[in-house]
């Protein structure tokens, strides 16, 4: 359905801009610190988008390369406007908000003739609508980032890898552990064992309520990882119930070091590591 010239004459008046960014300020429903300026720059240069699509003779359906430059220039300020915290509501007032400075000019435009203005609203209805849905499917993809970005680092600090010593790694883990933090957990450690040349790491589990088969073969496997990079594991934190659980479960360890404690577990890496001490005169 085409746009007709009325619909680029309305979009071509000076005082639509004004109007359409002031309504995105009034009825924001926060405050979002957008410089005036800013807020005039985008809008001008969507209109300019607009326009430019139309004259190259663009219908409402957005799914054509017409409209790929506009499309894209929404969902770029929709998830830059996201990221800095604007509410869902005032992401889509950007578009939104354009339809009743616009709506307005076209029945001054049209006049009596109600037919034409009928059929210019709807087709300027459907593709402010669609490129509402933009906007919200951009303000959805940016949210989905952000949860994730911050679940990546709420798993590399439940992971820290912490230097005891020359040498000597200590690995802390705390809370219910599964696959995918496993996983993270001997990747973060593998890694640090790499950058930092250490001979021996701890693994504490003083924290982890509950091992089942699943997290033991995990523990395994990473000791076994370390050896093949030439560095020893010791699991330390192994407390009565865990130890009869693991018992119960067949779980069978093998030849790896166990500790009770992570302070018998650090004696052990510390002599592992050639570390010795001397006591002082005053001992």
């Amino acid at each position: 359905m085409p746009f007709s010239k009325v619909i680029l004459s309305a979009l071509e008046d000076p005082s639509l801009l004004d109007e359409w960014v002031d309504i995105q300020i009034d009825e924001a429903t926060q405050d979002n610190d957008v410089e005036l300026g800013k807020l005039r720059g985008q809008g001008s240069h969507f209109l300019s988008l607009i326009r430019e699509a139309m004259m190259n003779g663009a219908g409402a359906d957005i799914d054509v390369p017409a409209w790929s430059d506009v499309c894209e220039s929404v969902r770029r300020l929709a998830q830059l406007r996201a990221r800095r915290g604007f509410s869902p509501r005032d992401n889509a007032l950007f578009v939104f908000g354009l339809k009743k400075p616009l709506f307005a000019r076209l029945r001054k435009l049209h006049g009596s003739d109600a037919d034409s203005l009928f059929h210019d609203v709807w087709v300027v209805t459907r593709l402010i609508d669609e490129l509402g849905l933009l906007v919200t499917e951009a303000q959805h993809e940016a949210s989905e980032n952000v949860i994730a970005r911050q679940k990546r680092d709420l798993m590399d600090l439940s992971t820290p890898v912490i230097k005891l010593w020359d040498g000597v790694l200590a690995l802390p883990l705390v809370g219910t552990m599964d696959s995918h933090r496993a996983l993270l957990a001997t990747e973060t450690l593998l890694d640090a064992v790499m950058k930092t040349s250490s001979r021996v790491v701890i693994l504490d589990i003083t924290g982890v309520p509950t091992v089942d088969t699943l997290v033991a073969q995990h523990l395994i496997k990473t000791v076994k990882a370390l050896r093949l990079m030439g560095a020893d594991g010791i699991i330390s934190g192994i407390g009565p119930q865990i130890a009869q659980t693991m018992v119960q479960l067949g779980v069978e360890l093998g030849t790896i070091v166990t500790k009770a404690t992570l302070a018998d577990a650090l004696q052990a890496a510390l002599s592992a590591a050639g570390v010795t001490f001397q006591r002082g005169h005053g001992d």
